[in-house]
């Protein structure tokens, strides 16, 4: 469906601009010379919080909104935690999407997950497929949440035929990325295995499972421009997987990231961890057809990730605490 594309010079307010997503869509709002962005740290506005959030909209009266706020934590907390993850995803979605109604917001932008799609569900993975399946357990309440924010924005588009997108990324990675050792995502552990093991002169890196598993990634900024490519483009009331379109193993993965980092040893598979789902990729059948196109190929943007990795890692920014 045909729409203006976005008035650079209007206000637009990026909720969650210090996460991975956040920072990817500042990068990008600014790189496009958005005149006003609007953001505001968890000390200064605290999103589960109703009364907080009205009186920032009533204030600031956003043009825009793109949602990348949430709480989000690796298998172990979405397991441990499921109050939390269900109520504070909720709250946050309830809140800025009802607070973008009511202050007339022309256009918002909610970011999903691919997780909230059935554990068995056929591959490639198309948006229809949705609420079609049983839930992956571990990760239940945060896929629930992620569900309900994906059809609020539909049914205020429904019954108050606002301007409300959902999108639905595959496994994300880039600048500002998660690389601690305990709950990061496979390609920043990756990034640090390999660059710590070749640092201390190690002569094997073990990669957990058989290495045979399917998996597809995004550069976080390739997310960032579709996002934005979104807005300008598209007024109509479907939610677009985003992704790459392309499947790499994880053995495949590790060799990448064993020649990107430069590391001279082996690599040791260890079957008996375990390997996950054996294929995980999207459909992006959808936001294909609406003219966009992923940009950054998988070997360029994991150079581009270990040269931020490796400025930071100098600093000590990756020290556990």
């Amino acid at each position: 469906m045909i729409c203006e594309p976005l008035d650079r010079q209007k206000k637009i307010y990026v909720a969650g601009h210090c996460g991975l997503v956040g920072s990817a869509l500042v990068r990008c709002l600014k790189k496009e010379g958005f005149a006003q962005i609007i953001t505001k740290t968890h000390e200064e506005l605290d999103l589960t919080r109703q009364a907080e959030v009205e009186a920032f909209f009533a204030e600031e009266k956003p043009d825009y909104v793109l949602l990348a706020a949430a709480k989000v934590g690796g298998i172990h907390a979405n397991d441990t935690y499921p109050a939390d993850f269900i109520m504070k995803n909720l709250q946050i979605e309830c809140n800025v999407i009802d607070a973008a109604y009511k202050n007339q917001v022309k256009k918002l932008l909610f970011l999903g997950s691919s997780c909230i799609y059935p554990r068995e569900c056929p591959q490639p993975i198309r948006e229809e497929y949705l609420l079609s399946g049983y839930l992956e357990k571990t990760n239940e309440a945060y896929a629930l949440a992620k569900i309900a924010g994906l059809k609020m924005c539909a049914f205020y588009n429904q019954q108050y035929h606002t301007h409300y997108i959902s999108v639905m990324p595959c496994n994300l990675y880039g600048v500002n990325d998660n690389f601690a050792l305990d709950n990061s995502h496979v390609l920043p552990a990756l990034i640090r295995k390999f660059h710590e093991a070749k640092q201390k002169g190690e002569l094997a890196v073990t990669v957990w499972g058989s290495g045979t598993p399917l998996r597809e990634f995004l550069n976080v900024d390739d997310l960032a421009d579709a996002c934005l490519y979104l807005m300008d483009h598209y007024d109509g009331n479907e939610f677009f997987n985003v992704g790459s379109g392309k499947e790499v193993s994880i053995l495949e993965l590790a060799e990448l990231v064993k020649e990107v980092t430069g590391y001279p040893g082996r690599i040791v598979l260890d079957p008996a961890k375990p390997d996950g789902t054996p294929r995980k990729v999207t459909d992006i059948s959808r936001i294909s057809e609406t003219g966009w196109k992923p940009k950054i190929d998988l070997e360029k943007g994991i150079r581009q990730t270990y040269e931020w990795f490796c400025k930071k890692y100098e600093t000590g920014a990756f020290t556990e605490r």
